[in-house]
């Protein structure tokens, strides 16, 4: 790829078909919409240097915007399409570079069973193991704590 730079009009022309409509505001307050030409600069640019989102020039919209519209794009497949069509297959590679650098959330499942490995898997020298058998704790209460403290 080449260094980057904001892209031309006629590269605009090219790739303003394949990126979503925005839906308009149906109340006139807050923020006017950033100019999505602009946005997809800045998310071009990101890419390109590898550099964090708060570290965006000036010249682009604010690093949310841009970030917030990168996410979009990247989950229904524009900004692949985007960069196919500027890059041809650099753009796509560099595209699933971006991807395997993004942060992936698990669902709650994934959580749920991950909580239940690491309770399963709880060092023995930890100080909330509890020491006292479930028939232990049927007992009446004794002022001694049922977890081992270790200080």
């Amino acid at each position: 790829m080449t260094p980057h730079r904001d892209i031309t009009d006629e590269e605009w022309q090219r790739v303003m078909l394949l990126l979503p409509e925005l839906r308009p505001r149906t109340e006139l307050r807050g923020r006017p919409l950033a100019n999505t030409r602009s946005v997809l600069n800045g998310v071009l640019w990101v890419m390109y240097s590898g550099a964090n989102w708060s570290a965006m020039p000036r010249r682009y919209p604010s690093y949310q915007t841009c970030h917030r519209r990168f996410k979009t794009w990247h989950y229904n497949g524009a900004l692949k399409r985007v960069m196919g069509e500027l890059f041809g297959e650099d753009g796509v590679r560099l595209c699933d570079t971006i991807e395997t650098r993004m942060r992936k959330h698990a669902s709650r499942a994934e959580k749920a069973a991950r909580r239940q490995e690491a309770a399963r898997n709880v060092p023995r020298n930890s100080p909330f193991v509890l020491l006292a058998s479930a028939s232990a704790q049927s007992q009446p209460f004794t002022g001694r704590s049922v977890y081992r403290h270790t200080a």
